[in-house]
């Protein structure tokens, strides 16, 4: 078995926890005073959940990764991969092709500004196409009475979307990235949360409805890791 790194934090808390992140690695969380014997004598105990965990981490896929916006590397969209071709201009340009993503920007930029003018040119893109994506979907299930109280697009930390109760729906806008397949099943998993703001039986009852292969599209979604 590989040996484990993990960051220690101490607290107030009573008791020792692991929390595992696909890109942070291993957090112990300890009461003060806690022994370090006594924490690696807890990880180890834990050793065999966390290499099962860490083994399904290592199939996610980093969806905005600041390694991913260097030259040459592959870049998604709406679920298809685009070549990411770099070069400096006087003026600065993001142009989708058939097969690459073609950017201009001035010489002094570095590439964490790179990163942040693909992030903006993305979530320009969400905010362009995915309301209409919502309106289709509305009709599409018109017959189902879903009045969403109001539509927002925003880059979530931890979530694909969600839905108040208030009805105000939001939707991730890293989901632009993703297969179109993909961005329909979320849409309408929040929109089945206008009739039932829960997980029970009757959601998933309207969801398979709305969408009968919504397993195989959530498990698909579920290998995607949101930074």
């Amino acid at each position: 078995m590989e040996h484990l790194n993990y960051k220690i934090i101490y607290s107030n808390r009573r008791s020792l926890s692991i929390i595992l992140h696909p890109v942070k690695g291993i957090t112990v969380r300890a009461p003060y005073r806690t022994s370090l014997k006594t924490i690696e004598c807890f990880v180890s105990k834990k050793a065999g959940w966390i290499q099962r965990n860490l083994e399904k981490y290592r199939n996610i896929k980093r969806l905005n990764a600041i390694e991913n916006y260097t030259n040459g590397n592959k870049l998604l969209f709406m679920g298809r991969e685009y070549e990411l071709h770099i070069t400096f201009s006087a003026l600065d340009y993001i142009i989708l092709g058939e097969k690459t993503l073609e950017t201009g920007f001035a010489k002094e930029i570095d590439a964490n500004m790179i990163r942040w003018k693909l992030c903006r040119w993305y979530m320009n893109k969400a905010r362009e196409l995915i309301p209409s994506m919502v309106t289709a979907k509305l009709n599409e299930y018109r017959n189902y009475g879903f009045v969403p109280s109001a539509i927002s697009i925003r880059k979530m930390k931890s979530r694909w979307g969600s839905c108040s109760s208030k009805g105000r729906i939001t939707i991730n806008s890293e989901l632009i990235k993703l297969r179109p397949e993909l961005i329909n099943y979320v849409i309408s998993h929040e929109l089945c949360h206008l009739k039932h703001n829960n997980h029970g039986s009757e959601f998933y009852r309207l969801l398979e409805n709305l969408v009968p292969d919504y397993k195989a599209l959530r498990k698909e979604l579920r290998s995607y890791h949101i930074e």
